[in-house]
């Protein structure tokens, strides 16, 4: 039975969508006390709208107000992701612990830089995020603060569960393929570079591929050995140019300068491979699955969509305010409806696991190097694609 401990006070800067995801989060854990201390953020009526659903005890517009608070102990940055270096820099040199959502970072381009997914070399933008990233490290190291990376992947039921197999029979994975894809973002910034970082490859594409990195973790550590990444080629592309208005009408992406299509393939140092997909094309709802094949297993973990529950309805009446599934047009007809979401696609293990990193003073199961890893691998596909070339990494 664990001890009794103290709750873990959280201040959160950001009040957007992942602010919610991670308040739905928070109320779900048990075992550990967790009081929610403060929201920061620019626009007070969204932090009002966190604070008052989730129960935060106050709000501020000033994060260097929150960092100068003796009570709290852990900062959920779940702002875009320009900000994310600068501010967890900032709140572990003040002491405190980092929760940081994905992806830790990307090039966003420089003062009065135009048109950058285009513009722009990717081997350019890869020297960048790796500077910025060696400066986070190098913070991270010396005071000795917890970085907790919110991959949600690494926390999905099912590939929790791969994970304990894999340890359990100490199995050799020798290709994993994962995938995230949809018919894209309703948001305008999806489609510019210096909005996101990149195309559907960083905003999805993370996803599975953070996940499978810790998976080759989890194999790597059961059977003692160490497995670095070799290198890495990629494909990316604007598949939906060849589209006019009227054909486009179903698909939300929009890209101007960046990819709404890509493939990572990652070499591994014992010369086993990776898969990743992320398309901004797909109909049908989103697609999210992790496929393991080793030596002796072979793990699907199909993360969205499930196949719990089945829907079917003539009309949508009285179903105004019920999630049914994500990325559909409409509820009519037969859907695989969204059951335990937070739970099945990890947004809660994730939570349970930070809290208690906190908690009882732990190695968090993402932590900074899969961030840093996942980022790395990200970039050097970007420049890949770019260059029609194999990137190698050295030891």
């Amino acid at each position: 039975m664990k001890e009794q401990v103290k709750p873990v006070v959280i201040g959160t800067v950001g009040a957007g969508y992942a602010a919610f995801l991670h308040g739905n989060g928070y109320a779900k854990v048990s075992g550990v006390p967790v009081r929610l201390k403060t929201v920061c953020d620019l626009n007070l009526e969204l932090a009002e709208k966190l604070k008052n659903t989730f129960g935060y005890e106050s709000i501020t517009a000033d994060y260097d107000e929150m960092l100068s608070d003796p009570e709290i102990q852990v900062i959920d940055i779940v702002t875009p992701p320009f900000l994310h270096i600068p501010m967890a820099i900032k709140a572990m040199k003040a002491g405190k612990h980092v929760i940081c959502e994905k992806p830790l970072t990307g090039y966003f381009g420089k003062k009065g830089e135009e048109n950058v997914g285009n513009t722009t070399p990717k081997a350019y933008m890869f020297q960048e995020i790796m500077k910025d990233m060696d400066e986070l490290k190098k913070v991270v190291e010396e005071t000795g603060r917890k970085f907790m990376y919110a991959e949600n992947f690494v926390y999905a039921t099912n590939v929790q569960k791969a994970a304990e197999i894999i340890r359990a029979k100490k199995s050799k994975i020798l290709f994993m393929k994962g995938e995230e894809s949809l018919k894209g973002s309703s948001s305008s910034l999806a489609g510019k570079w210096n909005g996101t970082g990149g195309g559907t490859l960083i905003r999805t594409g993370t996803h599975p591929l953070t996940g499978m990195l810790w998976l080759k973790q989890q194999e790597a550590q059961a059977r003692g050995e160490e497995i670095t990444i070799k290198s890495v080629t990629c494909d990316t592309g604007k598949t939906t140019a060849c589209l006019n208005e009227y054909e486009h009408r179903h698909i939300s992406a929009r890209p101007e300068d960046v990819e709404d299509f890509g493939v990572i393939t990652v070499t591994f140092s014992d010369g086993t491979k990776s898969m990743t997909i992320a398309s901004d094309t797909v109909l049908g709802g989103t697609k999210n699955y992790i496929e393991v094949y080793s030596n002796d297993s072979a793990l699907m973990c199909n993360i969205t969509p499930t196949d719990i529950l089945n829907t079917y309805f003539l009309d949508e009446e009285g179903l105004e305010d019920v999630t049914i599934s994500e990325m559909l047009p409409a509820k009519l007809g037969w859907n695989k409806a969204f059951v335990s979401d937070e739970i099945i696609r990890g947004y809660m293990g994730e939570l349970q696991d930070f809290v208690e990193t906190v908690a009882y003073d732990r190695v968090p199961t993402s932590d900074f190097d899969l961030a840093y890893q996942s980022l790395k691998v990200m970039y050097a596909a970007y420049q890949s694609a770019e260059e029609g070339r194999r990137i190698t990494f050295e030891d």
